[in-house]
């Protein structure tokens, strides 16, 4: 069956990093559009970092770009995110996600609803 996995939240400080994992069983995570979402308390679930199948097109909300990273690794099936600088306005619970259609809208390419598979996700909490 498919199934993806989420690890490698828990508590940081302000300033400081964390990588997610989000390992893929039953599906090559390499032949989908793959992306990462947040949701804190008492707000809607956002778009946080999504990829095409190439990652000819990669997007990043404004409020994370320049310290967060989305990458693949094809080999184990994963995708990361790696979270430097860390704010506790990032704090909250961050899933991964699979499109199955491959076409999409640039536009809409970090759109919740767009997406057919998610994880259990994994909390962060970014405070002193």
């Amino acid at each position: 069956q498919l199934q993806l996995v989420e690890s490698g939240g828990g508590l940081v400080q302000p300033g400081g990093s964390l990588r997610l994992s989000c390992v893929a069983s039953g599906i090559s995570l390499d032949s989908y559009i793959i992306g990462w979402f947040r949701q804190a308390p008492g707000k809607e679930r956002e778009g946080v970092s999504c990829t095409s199948r190439t990652g000819a097109i990669t997007k990043y909300a404004g409020s994370v770009k320049g310290r967060f990273t989305i990458a693949r690794d094809n080999a184990k099936n994963t995708v990361y995110l790696q979270m430097n600088s860390l704010k506790p306005e990032d704090t909250g619970v961050y899933y991964c996600a699979l499109r199955l259609r491959d076409r999409i809208d640039a536009a809409r390419l970090c759109v919740p609803h767009e997406y057919d598979y998610w994880g259990q996700g994994t909390q962060v909490t970014v405070s002193s």
